[in-house]
């Protein structure tokens, strides 16, 4: 497993906190969008096809620690666009740490090198660095040569300082099996804490409308990539997560596991789809009507959805719901397979 213990024990104190209190609905990770600017136009992204005006705007230092105050999750996820574009962000990790989240920093990691003077390795810090494959298969992506080989010169830099660093990764169609298992071998050989990955979601904002997966389609594919996993392999996901990848689980999404808080307010109903927002956490949890979403909802913007900021929640859940989940959970950190 690629997740420090220290974060382990958190998660698993407050769910069981969440449980014995008989919520039902609770946030595992706050995904905070403190802008919306990038410096890349990754062809599956659907997150910066805004205004000139929009792109322009940011949440300032206190929105960002208020809404982690008010929402309350354990885990915090920096996102955007690029969080390195917003002058404040070393302060608002800094913030987060101090209220004792843990945070993981999502970047390109074009302007991590030199951005990391800023900042101070500490415990609850992991810079999470964009990475959709080899140096091919991310260049194209992100459509720009050399952002791969910025990326791992970036990651050699933060490791070698003593950050945390771990990987996120997007698949779409075309993704050759064996060449994501070589990229899993390099990102370990490199030194990186831990891996996520995940599909990618059909944002219908995005410019690349043909290479994104249907559901039977990701569960072939990760199933044919995560079989027989190298012993080295560490992901920083739950392992049921990664078996519900596989087509060896089926879960439902919990969309209120992972809040989106922007320059907008809370987003309505998740991080990936747009259906208004709230003005508080408490309106987004009690006034959203839940069952319009997820796949058992029939909402055709959820059919294919597999995306963690769905579903890692509900794999999250189903760790502590019963002896099996947590035994399976167990077993998994014991062997390395999912």
């Amino acid at each position: 497993m690629g997740i420090p213990l220290a974060q382990m024990f958190a998660v698993a104190r407050y769910v069981l906190q969440q449980r014995f209190a008989g919520r039902q609905r609770y946030p595992l990770v706050l995904m905070l969008e403190p802008l919306f600017r990038c410096n890349l136009s990754c062809t599956g992204c659907g997150k910066i096809q805004y205004p000139t005006s929009l792109l322009k705007k940011q949440l300032s230092v206190e929105e960002c620690l208020a809404a982690s105050d008010e929402c309350g999750a354990p885990v915090v996820s920096i996102a955007g666009g690029e969080p390195l574009l917003h002058p404040d962000v070393a302060e608002i990790a800094r913030g987060l740490c101090e209220r004792g989240r843990f945070v993981y920093l999502c970047t390109n990691a074009l302007l991590l090198k030199q951005h990391l003077d800023k900042f101070e390795p500490n415990k609850h810090l992991s810079f999470s660095v964009h990475m959709d494959g080899g140096r091919i298969d991310h260049d194209r992506s992100v459509a720009r040569e050399g952002v791969y080989d910025t990326a791992v010169a970036a990651i050699r830099e933060a490791l070698r300082r003593g950050f945390r660093v771990t990987t996120n990764t997007t698949l779409f169609e075309g993704a050759a099996p064996e060449r994501v298992r070589q990229f899993f071998d390099d990102m370990m050989e490199l030194g990186v804490e831990g891996m996520m990955i995940s599909p990618g979601y059909s944002y219908e904002k995005a410019p690349d409308q043909e290479h994104f997966l249907k559901r039977e389609r990701s569960n072939r594919l990760f199933a044919q990539i995560l079989e027989s996993p190298h012993k080295a392999w560490r992901f920083n996901q739950s392992p049921l997560f990664l078996r519900f990848l596989m087509g060896k689980l089926d879960f439902e999404c919990t969309p209120w596991g992972n809040p989106t808080y922007n320059i907008f307010g809370w987003q309505r109903p998740c991080y990936l789809l747009q259906d208004g927002y709230a003005s508080t956490f408490r309106e987004l949890m009690e006034e959203t009507d839940w069952s319009k979403y997820g796949h058992a909802s029939g909402n055709p913007r959820c059919q294919d959805c597999m995306v963690h900021c769905g579903f890692e929640p509900t794999a999250v859940n189903a760790t502590f719901r019963s002896a099996r989940g947590l035994a399976s959970t167990v077993a998994s950190m014991i062997t390395g397979r999912p």
